[in-house]
């Protein structure tokens, strides 16, 4: 009786007959992937004289193929058993895989043509929109379908609602096209939204085709980042020059404006975010530790930024050493006096969070005292720990402590925000604050919306134009908040 081995072999045999090789040819081939015969024992398998174990049969086989695909692409031969597709013909996998092949070792331009191609796998037309600076125009990436769409408002959209709350929005527009708007991010950082054309208004009701979806999103997120940092294609939501050489400089040294554990959320805002001056903000997160500081350098020009990113270089470095919270802050405070001599100061809030216990140890330097949202509410300031601006010596210094309770936010604040004018001298102060972030909380809305709101409403109350950075950080300690940001279907 013939056996799968007999025929495996018999085709081997045929399959090598095509190729045109010798048999010391295909042994060289064979033994560079890792065959153990010797040319006697292949030459001998060869002509049908003997056999070899069924893992050199595959080798042989494997061999055989290379060339096969090399002058024929067709009649391979066969394996001892089946293998796994080389790569998927369709599907969500095929988009990503799409996504991954044509990105690789290509410039940022190249991204929008790689995203139709992926679409085309789930039968959909994807368009990328990425958010501006400040979170409120969504600006479509130019090339593939769609090149001369204009940008959309963050707030009063569709599509905007789908960035502000992280959830897929269905539509059906006026000439009938059937759409998704999906989020897309990084992790927990939003980058903007896709707006996924179908052919069948009917897949508006198919909830794989949206976790589909949601995956291709996802991973352009990723891949939006990676590719920004090699070249400035990506970098369509600011018009050409429009950034000051300060705002340069601090954009390239913020983090990430938000970020999360399954203990901890921060969500963090600079604006104005075309002249941000000497402002930043920074943290860094561990299973059982957030770390924080907001860093206010003196002055609103190129000196004040230099300052600023001096500063936050040697909160870096102490912290990445692993000073403890008092050895950081003098750290800051002994780079800003050396290098800037008295004529420029910084003000700051370091602060460091137990996620296992939420014990609050922070020290404050001529800063505003960050306040304590808990339950939709400001129930107090953090006044402990005080000492003068960077710059200036002390003989001593406290540090301040609280504990938080599940679900409590830390916010921090520069002056920039309070102090924030409108036409007529009146500023936001301290109330205006605290009750655009209470109104905001009270709504459930995500972490990254709060913070992106109380800097909308400070800068409609300023119409626009500040006259100092004004920044805003947030820190909650949570396992629950982590949800809001899940734009994945359930």
């Amino acid at each position: 009786m013939t056996t799968a081995a007999d025929r495996q072999r018999r085709r081997i045999r045929a399959a090598f007959g095509r190729t045109r090789l010798e048999p010391e040819e295909l042994w060289v081939r064979y033994f560079a992937l890792g065959g153990q015969a010797g040319p006697a024992d292949l030459a001998e398998f060869l002509d049908g004289t003997s056999d070899l174990p069924v893992r050199e049969r595959d080798r042989v086989a494997l061999a055989v193929n290379e060339e096969l695909d090399r002058i024929t692409g067709s009649d391979r031969a066969p394996y001892s058993r089946p293998l796994r597709a080389a790569e998927p013909e369709g599907g969500p996998l095929a988009a990503l895989v799409t996504l991954l092949r044509d990105t690789h070792l290509s410039p940022p331009d190249s991204l929008p043509a790689a995203i139709d191609a992926a679409g085309r796998h789930l039968g959909v037309v994807p368009v990328l929109y990425l958010a501006d600076d400040g979170a409120r125009t969504l600006v479509p990436l130019p090339g593939g379908p769609g090149h001369g769409r204009e940008p959309l408002s963050v707030d009063g959209t569709l599509p905007g609602r789908a960035y502000r709350v992280l959830q897929t929005q269905p539509a059906v527009s006026e000439d009938g096209q059937a759409r998704l708007w999906v989020p897309v991010v990084d992790g927990a950082e939003r980058v903007g939204v896709l707006d996924v054309m179908l052919a069948d208004p009917a897949d508006l009701d198919d909830p794989n085709l949206h976790r589909h979806c949601w995956w291709l999103a996802h991973y352009l997120g990723h891949l939006v980042t990676a590719l920004a940092s090699y070249g400035d294609a990506l970098e369509v939501t600011h018009p050409a020059g429009s950034r000051s050489a300060r705002a340069e400089l601090i954009h390239r040294l913020l983090p990430p404006s938000t970020a999360g554990t399954g203990r901890v959320l921060v969500a963090g805002r600079v604006e104005p975010a075309h002249d941000m001056g000497g402002d930043l903000f920074d943290y860094a997160l561990s299973a059982t530790r957030a770390q924080f500081a907001v860093l206010d350098a003196t002055g609103h020009d190129l000196r004040a930024g230099l300052a600023v990113a001096a500063a936050v270089s040697a909160y870096r470095a102490a912290r990445r050493a692993g000073a403890g919270l008092f050895e950081q802050v003098e750290a800051v405070h002994g780079t800003v006096a050396e290098h800037f001599a008295g004529n420029v100061f910084a003000t700051a809030v370091v602060a460091e969070l137990d996620l296992l216990t939420g014990r609050l140890r922070y020290l404050s330097a001529g800063h505003p005292a960050p306040l304590l949202l808990r339950a939709g509410k400001v129930v107090k300031q953090l006044d402990d720990g005080r000492r003068p601006l960077l710059g200036i010596d002390v003989r001593s210094t406290t540090v301040g402590e609280e504990h938080l309770q599940q679900g409590d936010t830390v916010v921090v604040h520069t002056d920039g925000i309070t102090r924030a004018r409108d036409r007529t001298g009146r500023t936001f102060g301290l109330g205006g604050l605290v009750d655009v972030l209470q109104r905001t909380a009270a709504e459930g809305t995500p972490l990254p919306e709060v913070t992106r709101r109380v800097v909308a409403a400070i800068l409609d109350h300023h119409q626009g134009a500040l006259q100092d950075d004004a920044t805003l950080l947030m820190v909650q300690w949570t396992t629950e908040g982590q949800d809001a940001l899940d734009p994945a279907p359930r």
